[in-house]
């Protein structure tokens, strides 16, 4: 399938900007960028209904990430997609850039809300979930959500307030990764069995490999179709992911890679990107 081929190149062009990026800038969190590289390049490419050259278009959909410390991953699919110059990525992180180290609502057109405090975003996403509804808009509004934001209170409260008002123009997708910032979220606080949860909660539950482009086509294209009830698609997918000293280490989850670490790591995303070319 070509589209899956094309889709599975942007996830690689974007896990290297990842790298370059935090690398760069000295400061950053490589690890769940580099595990979500795969949702955004589906979601950027395939999913979304938007207008880079027209970023306040009505009829977009709208995409909240709460996560907003993953936003390398998000400001290279932006990028690619045409939002800005490919170029501008070097500034992240940097004295006066649109980029900065969480996204910004009022600096970089194209970000929806900003976001920083964890946490929040489910509750902005609901908000504009029912707007939409209130107004008989069409669009609809995507949420990526951290599994270590399940902590939260907050984002449970969302999660009843999506049922109450029947949100099925709400898709989140949670980057189940297993780890946040202070190590495995089951013996942080455990969250199993989520499915289950969101069940008792009236969701629609689906879940899919995060990091396989081709399922996520199936599950996205699947979500089109559902009707009734809010959905989660529960991306499951590998922190660190593409890198193999990063992978499943909780360490990485803010730590920049030293200039000798970024180097071996775009070795081996270049390698990987040479399979992908030969696969087409």
């Amino acid at each position: 399938m070509e589209e899956v081929g094309h889709l599975k190149y942007r996830a690689n062009a974007i896990r290297q900007d990842i790298i370059k990026m935090i690398s760069n800038a000295g400061s950053g969190h490589p690890a769940g960028a580099l595990g979500m590289a795969d949702v955004f390049a589906v979601l950027y490419f395939h999913v979304l209904n938007h207008d880079p050259k027209n970023p306040s278009w009505e009829e977009r959909d709208r995409l909240i990430l709460s996560n907003g410390h993953i936003c390398a991953a998000r400001y290279s699919a932006m990028a690619h997609s045409g939002y800005f110059p490919i170029k501008e990525l070097k500034t992240f992180r940097k004295i006066d850039s649109r980029l900065q180290g969480h996204p910004s609502y009022e600096d970089l057109p194209g970000v929806e809300s900003s976001s920083g405090s964890l946490g929040q975003g489910l509750s902005i996403a609901v908000g504009m979930a029912l707007t939409a509804k209130l107004d008989n808009a069409n669009h609809k509004v995507y949420c990526i959500l951290s599994d270590g934001e399940l902590d939260e209170g907050s984002v449970w409260e969302s999660i009843n307030a999506a049922n109450k008002w029947n949100l099925d123009n709400l898709i989140v997708i949670l980057d189940r990764n297993n780890i946040q910032i202070s190590g495995d979220t089951e013996k942080v606080w455990p969250l199993n069995p989520l499915r289950k949860k969101f069940e008792a909660f009236n969701w629609e539950v689906l879940d899919v490999d995060g990091n396989d482009v081709m399922k996520l086509v199936g599950v996205f294209d699947r979500v089109n179709h559902l009707k009734g009830k809010p959905i989660i698609v529960i991306a499951n997918t590998v922190p660190g992911k593409g890198v193999s000293f990063m992978e499943n280490k909780a360490e990485w989850h803010g730590k920049p890679p030293a200039k000798d670490q970024a180097l071996y790591a775009l070795k081996e995303l270049s390698v990987k990107l040479r399979k992908i070319e030969d696969d087409f």
